[in-house]
């Protein structure tokens, strides 16, 4: 009998235990997550300050700072610039991608309020269930059709199709979610593949530098010393996204948390009324609610499903 009841007080020791990393690993992976999405809300607003530059000027800005980071630290790792063939088609897409979606981002950024350019910009994890349809061949079930619908009934209200020409900005800003989502499944068929998530950094960098150099060399405004400053804070705000979200999702996987990455859109709603006294009109917060909300439910359900899939794995091993 004692030794049973010793056995049992190990095991649940020994659980406890092992929970605790677990629960170090979320709760770091959160920080990171809100810390990235306050970078990219400050990369928004900067970028809006920065005022009437030419996008590709801004975009070629943007980029270039990501880029010597990302070129600094592999020229600090093991294998240093090294690329995986296998996955180069896919990182190429996800340039391609990211590069257009990034574009459509700064152009709708300069004539939409921060918080709807920030929401419709969010809808990416939305397009990438669609596009993983195509690219990585998953079937969605019933549950993530009808998430997308839903998303896809709020960004109706933040767009105002009936609205003309005024909402173009709004149609490109949501082209952006597009770009990024697709890129995002591009992205994940590379890390599968097995490429590092700094190469997949530094290429998109360089082939968005690329891109728009041509543009910004034929478009060049020149900067004065303000715009210089936001410009470059601008492309650290950036940075520091890409490297928070990068250590978040080493923590833990992505669909645990990243419905806190929808914090960007509440920090930028307050960088747009403090700063540029944009106060989103009550269709495009209900907009905002319907997106968010679809966002957590498909968190929810993520989770739940991964709690399923791990009992059966656990009935499994015991038998």
């Amino acid at each position: 009998m004692k030794s049973e009841e010793t056995t049992t007080t190990k095991e649940v020791t020994s659980e406890s235990v092992a929970s605790k990393p677990r629960r170090s690993g979320m709760i770091w992976g959160i920080i990171h997550i809100i810390l990235a999405a306050f970078s990219f809300s400050l990369m928004t607003m900067f970028l809006k300050l920065a005022g009437d530059l030419p996008t590709m000027e801004k975009a070629f800005f943007r980029n270039l700072v990501a880029l010597f980071l990302a070129v600094f630290l592999l020229a600090k790792s093991e294998e240093k610039f090294k690329i995986n063939k296998k996955s180069f088609p896919s990182v190429l897409f996800r340039c391609m991608f990211g590069t257009a979606g990034l574009i459509a981002n700064f152009w709708a950024i300069d004539r939409l309020g921060l918080a709807d350019s920030n929401m419709l910009n969010k809808m990416s994890p939305f397009f990438a269930i669609i596009m993983s349809v195509f690219i990585l061949k998953e079937k969605p079930n019933v549950v993530e059709w009808l998430l997308v619908i839903m998303a896809f009934v709020g960004v109706v209200f933040i767009v105002k199709p009936g609205l003309g020409i005024t909402s173009i900005p709004a149609l490109v800003g949501l082209f952006s979610g597009f770009g990024a989502g697709t890129a995002y499944t591009f992205l994940r068929k590379a890390t599968n593949s097995g490429e590092r998530g700094m190469v997949v950094v530094m290429c998109f960098s360089l082939f968005s530098c690329l891109v728009t150099l041509p543009f910004f060399i034929i478009n060049f405004q020149p900067m004065t010393t303000k715009q210089l400053i936001f410009m470059l804070l601008a492309g650290l705000g950036a940075t520091g996204g890409q490297v928070n979200i990068t250590a978040a999702y080493s923590f833990v996987p992505a669909k645990e948390i990243s419905v806190y990455d929808y914090a960007q859109v509440i920090f930028a709603a307050i960088w747009g009324i403090w700063i540029f006294g944009e106060i989103p009109d009550i269709l495009s917060i209900i907009g905002y609610v319907i997106i968010i909300s679809a966002g957590v439910i498909r968190w929810r359900y993520a989770l739940s499903k991964t709690k399923e899939e791990n009992k059966e794995t656990g009935d499994e091993e015991q038998k």
